[in-house]
Formats: structure tokens, C-alpha cells, sequence
């Protein structure tokens, strides 16, 4: 298979590895991103343990908590131009469709269309905007979050550009707590946009990610020419403290808490336990990053001018 230049930079600016490096990679893994991301990690290469996410269609992340605190929604809605997405025709649909998912716990998004508002139907709503706008709008997915004696709380990142929403049980929230409760799960909904952890807790790790990374682990292991003459017992130590760094990276709790690195987010949120009386818990969080997964047209002006010129 043919390595283009064009995968080499997309390895490089998933990785952050050196263009050599890339190649030699997806050379020795047929062009697969994927394996060739895995490859270099078993070279004991540092690079990100996910994937980095492209940011491709244009749109916002919108957000919606009901008064109660116990029920939120995130939204994904897409346009064709930042310049619509910051426009007050967009931000005040994304709005109204939060609140009508919010509302309604629809979250299929054919159903969500013939949900009806004070304005109309959801799909309605989109028509008129799209008429307004000249542009196409889609709703392209809607998560809701509820719970019996929890904290729903988002956070909106950029204008719309990513989204989060973290459940907190709260347990003993009362009318005086609920500020501080609410402030402590904002904090946390802004530090899971900061840092991305795919889980809350270790036990929320598949046992099928934590096989793999164990095996990633080996392969370092057994790559690393110091590790030769090493006694088995100390290479499986050293595999334990590896994969300890593991979770600490990719479990929200034993993150260092983006607000204040000296503490985690577990001991933050033990800390306003302590302050509020209330027994709390995260239980779960959900983000949206606009446009993920969605590949943009990309059209390169001097390929277009020759086209027309002839000359291609």
C-alpha cells in the first residue's frame, strides 16, 4: 500500500510524533491509523493515549438544565457557516431546542422533530431558521441526563464548540447548599471539556481496554533493551505502576482537578461534601464535541482556478 504525505501528517497530528517516526509506522502497519497509532506506543513513543478528534462541520454544543437541577440535556446542531453559528437566528434555536429536549426527554432525533414548542414543532423551528439563515440546519443528536436527588450541571466551551454535562448525587441538597453543590459540579463539567477522560472511576473501564493496555504495557516492556536482564517480578511491578497511570490519566476522580493540580477531582468533591453535608457522587458525565466525526468539504483554491483554466 502507498504511504501519502497527506497520511503521514494526519498520523503526525494525531500522535504529535515526527514525521519519520509516522511513516515508518503506518509502512509497518499498511496504512492503518488506528494500528499505526497503537505501533508507536509499543515503541514507547509518548504520545496521546486516544485519538484526537477533528473538528470538521460547522454548528454549537447547546446546553440545557431544568430549575430543578435534577434533568439536563446537551444538543448537537449543525450549520454550514461559523458565521450563521454565531449568529442570533442560530444561538436562539440551539436554545429553544435544548430546552425542548430538556422538556419533552426526547432524544431520537426523528422523534425530536414533531416535538412540539409554544413556536411549533421542533422541525418547524429548523425550517424557519434555515429560511432565515439561507443555510441548511440539521439536529444531529440530544442526550438526557436525570436523576432522582442529583446536580445536573454543563458547561459550553468556546461558544459552542464542545459540551459537557456531569450528574452529581446529591444526597441531602438542600435550598441553602445547592449553590455551592452547583458551583462544585460546574468546576467539574469544565475540567471534563479540559481534559476529555473517557471514564469516571476505574471500575467504568471495559475489561477488554484495560486487557489491551496491559498488552500495550508488555510490548513496551519487551522493547526496551534495559529491561533484559530485569527479574520477572520486577517487570510485573512495573507493569502494575504503569497501568495505574493508566486510569489516573483516563478516570475522571484521579485526575489533578484543572482548577487546582494539588488536589484530584475525588478529593474536590470530598471537600464540598465536607462543606455542605451533603453525601455526593459523580455519577456520570456526557460531552459533545461540534462536529466530531463529520468530514468538511475542503476545497483548495489554486486546484479550483486550474480546473477552470484548463490546466488540470
Amino acid at each position: 500500500m502507498e504511504i501519502t504525505a497527506k497520511d503521514v501528517a494526519k498520523l503526525r497530528d494525531i500522535t504529535g510524533v515526527g514525521m519519520m517516526a509516522c511513516k515508518k509506522a503506518l509502512i509497518a502497519t499498511d496504512g492503518d491509523i488506528d494500528k499505526a497509532c497503537e505501533y508507536l506506543r509499543e515503541q514507547g513513543m509518548s504520545i496521546a493515549a486516544k485519538k484526537a478528534s477533528r473538528i470538521a462541520a460547522e454548528g454549537a454544543v447547546w446546553a440545557d438544565i431544568c430549575d430543578c437541577k435534577e434533568k439536563g440535556a446537551l444538543v448537537e446542531i449543525n450549520c454550514e457557516s461559523d458565521f450563521v453559528a454565531k449568529s442570533d437566528v442560530f444561538t436562539a434555536l440551539c436554545g429553544k431546542i435544548a430546552k425542548a429536549v430538556v422538556d419533552s426527554e426526547v432524544t431520537d432525533v426523528d422523534a425530536l422533530k414533531a416535538v412540539k414548542t409554544n413556536e411549533g414543532t421542533i422541525e418547524e423551528l429548523i425550517n424557519t431558521a434555515t429560511a432565515k439563515t439561507g443555510e441548511k440546519i440539521s439536529l444531529r443528536r440530544a442526550v438526557v441526563q436525570k436523576g432522582k436527588d442529583t446536580v445536573q450541571e454543563a458547561y459550553i466551551h468556546m461558544g459552542g464548540k464542545m459540551g459537557t454535562l456531569v450528574e452529581v448525587k446529591a444526597e441531602g441538597r438542600t435550598e441553602a447548599n445547592t449553590a455551592d453543590i452547583v458551583s462544585m459540579a460546574h468546576d467539574v463539567a469544565m475540567h471534563i471539556a479540559a481534559f476529555q477522560p473517557p471514564y469516571v472511576r476505574k471500575s467504568d473501564v471495559p475489561q477488554s481496554a484495560v486487557d489491551h493496555e496491559r498488552d500495550i504495557i508488555k510490548q513496551q516492556l519487551a522493547n526496551d533493551e534495559k529491561n533484559k536482564n530485569k527479574p520477572e517480578q520486577v517487570l510485573v511491578k512495573i507493569a502494575d505502576n504503569k497501568l495505574g497511570k493508566f486510569f489516573e490519566e483516563n478516570c475522571l476522580l484521579y485526575q489533578a482537578f484543572a482548577k487546582d493540580p494539588s488536589i484530584t477531582v475525588e478529593q474536590l468533591v470530598a471537600a464540598t461534601a465536607k462543606k455542605t453535608g451533603a453525601k455526593l457522587e459523580i455519577v456520570r458525565f456526557a460531552k459533545y464535541v461540534m462536529g466530531e466525526g463529520i468530514e468538511k468539504r475542503t476545497d483548495n483554491l489554486a486546484e479550483e482556478v486550474a480546473k477552470l483554466s484548463g490546466n488540470k
